[in-house]
Parts: C-alpha cells; structure tokens; sequence
C-alpha cells in the first residue's frame, strides 16, 4: 500500500492552528485529485481541505471538533487502489431468486419491524436532500434533541455556501428552549434566591436571574476575542487622528458613479477611492507597512496587501486582503473591494483570501460611527479606521478673504505600534492620506 499523508496546509502567517468542523469523506470513500475531504475553521475564514492525490480514505486521524495544528497529518490515503476496488457487498451479493410468496411476507416483515419502531421512538431521522447537506455531527444532534427534518431545513447555515455548522443548531437549541412568555413578579422573585453565580476559569463571575439571557460566544467570536487581547498586550497601541475635507470627492462620485456603473457593471463607492488614497501613501512611508517580531528586528513588507474589514452575513468582522494594491487603478481596486465585501458577506472566501495582510483598514463610517480607536490586526503593526462623512460648516480661506461654507468632511484615525511607529510617522502618514483625497482632480475620468 502506498501511503498518502493529507496534511494541514499553512494558511497564512498569523495561522498556525484550525478546528475540524466537518469530515467529507468516510474511511473506504474513493477520492478523487481535488475532492474536498473535510471542512476546518480558522479565526480567518471557513475552509474546505482538498486532496492532493487519488485514492481510497484509510484512515481519519483527528474527529469533528478537533483542533490541529498546521502541518500535522489529518487523514492517511491509499493511492494505489483504484475506485473499482472499493468494497460494496451489496453490489457483489448475488442472491437466489425467491418465490413471490416469499416475497410477500418479507416485506410484510419489513414493514411491520419499521412500524414498530416508528411507535416505539419519536427520534426524528435527518436525511440530505437537494439544497441541503447535513454533516453526521449535526444530524446527530439534531436527533438526539429532536429537532425534525423540517426545523433543520429552515435555519439558516453560517457555514462554507450556507450550509448548518453545529454551533448553528446549538444556538437554535439555546433559542428554542426558552420560555415564550414572560414570567410572573412572583416567580422573579423567588429565582432570585436560586439563581447561582456563573463561575469560569479565567473568566468575570456572572450573575444570572431570570429577567437575563445569557448568550455563549460562537466559535469564531471567541477566536476574535483572543486575538483582539493578544494585539493590545503585544502592541503599544498609540493614535492620531486628522480631519479631511473631502467635497471634491463626494462631488465627483455624485457626477460619474451612473456611467461607472454601467461601464464597468461595478458600483463606485468611497472606499476602493480611499484605498488607492492609502496605497499612495504607504508607497511613500513604506515604515508603516512592517511586522515587527518584538525583540529587535523588523521586516519592511515591499507588497501593499491592504486589509479590509468587512461583515459576515453573522455579525462578526473578516479582513480580506487586496494583494499589491500599490499597483491597482480605480478599476482594479473597485473590482477588488466589491469581489471580497460580497465574498465575506455569503461566507465564500478562501484561505489565501485572509492571508499576508500588511496594513488594515476598517471603515466605520459606515455604521455612523465619526472617529474611532481600532486595534491592530497582528502581526501588522498599524490600522486605520475611517469615519462618517458629514456636512459640516467650515471656514474657507480664499485670496478674497475668509468665508463659512457648507463642506462634507471626515476623521481619519491612525492606531499604530508606538515600539517601531513613532508619533512623526503615524501623523505624516495620515497628514499624506488627506493631502491625496483633498487634492481629488473633480475633472477627472472615472
């Protein structure tokens, strides 16, 4: 037999660990060059892990739930037996032919032991069908709690192409088995007294009565949680913040963003605008687009891989990565936005997708927000949040004199590592920024 071993891929360098959330492929499946044989979940991104070799599944070292590290080995494949050598007793069987009276109480037989069992358990059985696939975990815990096949139809996956990951149906399960109504003065008061104290280790007592919910964090929400402490005590987090004016911006967008749209089938928003802004800028303070180990060495990244904080179609954040962004037109960087925004929305990206960041920004502008203090995504060493624009009164200095006018500006905040950004570079960096976007061409082609 000649052994495969299905390994881990690396997934970027901040990636050094993923959990198993659903097995493919059973052991005795034939695989196929490129068949996905199970599905993992990093704090990036969901991903399916694909064979690099034909052959017959051997063995599955680690079970759905596990977490492995990059480059450990996750199955053992055969690739010397072929597909036509996968046992299927049923197939191969041949069976005497039986008389039809035979036949008959066979399946009377049959019939009467599935009755039988039907009213003996009330256990749902949970198949797949057409526009649902299920994975045995799920579908165990679905039977066991009793979930039937159609409460499972409706929920609405948060997996890779939507399909139901386990915490999907443990969160449904959490919802379900509250109570529907409220309950008495009379029955708050006495739960109080009951209601014990939530001890975790490493984790704030909490106290629960019944007036609260208590809400466990997803997979994903806790992994976002370690990482967002794990930045704040590796790095000095330090800030500058600017105001831009950029009227000339919003004005030239009003004028060209119809015939972009139908020029190039792309809607032209502010952000691969301000992205390319920001390209520009790091081209000419290339000392912001480095990772520092921490001790006394520093690389200098020469790509511009801009990080984009985006939504999931579940709440949490995700930063894609545009690749060589200093090399993008207004095209190219809108292209790029939109492809990765619509990809993190229907949970569609790819590992590479999340991997080999150099500088992230995050546009919280777009939930009102005015300025704000990001944290930066490690091992990057600087991230920029960009704020709401608004119409605001302004001075506007002519060769005439002074005036107020009515200008739409905005905040730009600058959160950056103090040990290897000092002050004078963080502020030039965004002071670049700002220059760029004011110094907008109202004339120019879109």
């Amino acid at each position: 037999m000649s052994k495969f071993e299905l390994k881990l891929p690396k997934m970027g360098e901040s990636v050094a660990e993923a959990t198993i959330t659903t097995w493919l492929k059973e052991v005795g499946d034939f695989i196929e060059l490129d068949d996905a044989v199970l599905e993992i979940a990093t704090d990036k991104v969901d991903s399916d892990v694909p064979s690099d070799v034909s052959g017959i599944l051997v063995e599955r070292v680690y079970e759905e739930g596990d977490v492995v590290k990059v480059g450990e080995v996750l199955a053992i494949i055969d690739t010397q037996k072929e597909e036509s050598e996968v046992s299927r007793p049923e197939a191969n069987k041949i069976e005497e032919p039986k008389n039809i009276e035979d036949n008959i109480i066979e399946v009377e037989a049959e019939v009467n032991e599935v009755i039988a069992q039907v009213s003996v358990s009330s256990t749902p059985v949970i198949a797949n069908n057409e526009d649902h696939f299920y994975s045995p975990l799920v579908k165990k815990i679905a039977e066991t709690e009793g979930i039937t096949q159609a409460e499972l139809d409706a929920l609405k996956g948060t997996g890779l192409d939507g399909r139901v990951t386990k915490d999907d149906v443990l969160t449904y399960l959490e919802h379900r088995s509250k109570p529907t109504s409220k309950p008495s003065v009379d029955q708050v008061e006495a739960k109080k007294s009951e209601t014990p104290e939530i001890h975790l280790e490493g984790a704030t007592p909490l106290e629960v009565n019944s007036t609260d919910e208590l809400i466990t964090l997803s997979r994903m929400g806790k992994m976002i949680s370690d990482h967002m402490v794990h930045s704040k005590r590796k790095a000095s987090h330090v800030q500058s913040f600017i105001e831009v004016d950029v009227t000339n911006i919003v004005n030239w967008r009003a004028k060209v963003k119809d015939a972009f749209l139908e020029r190039e089938g792309e809607k032209l928003t502010y952000t691969p605008i301000f992205m390319m802004a920001v390209a520009q800028a790091i081209k000419k303070y290339p000392l912001v687009n480095i990772v520092f180990d921490g001790v006394d060495q520093v690389v200098v990244k020469k790509s511009i891989n801009l990080g984009m904080a985006s939504a999931l179609a579940d709440g949490n954040l995700i930063v894609p990565v545009i690749k060589n962004a200093e090399h993008l037109n207004l095209i190219g960087m809108t292209k790029s936005v939109n492809d990765l925004a619509l990809r993190s929305k229907q949970n569609k990206l790819k590992p590479e997708d999340v991997k080999g960041g150099t500088y992230t920004v995050t546009n919280i502008g777009g939930f009102g927000s005015v300025f704000g203090t990001p944290i930066i995504n490690q091992p990057e060493s600087a991230i920029l949040a960009i704020g709401a624009i608004r119409k605001v009164p302004a001075v506007i200095e002519t060769s005439e004199g002074d005036f107020i006018g009515i200008r739409h500006k905005m905040y730009l905040s600058h959160s950056y590592d103090h040990r290897v950004i000092n002050g004078a570079l963080g502020g030039l960096l965004i002071k670049e920024i700002k220059d760029i976007l004011e110094a907008w061409d109202v004339d120019q082609l879109a």
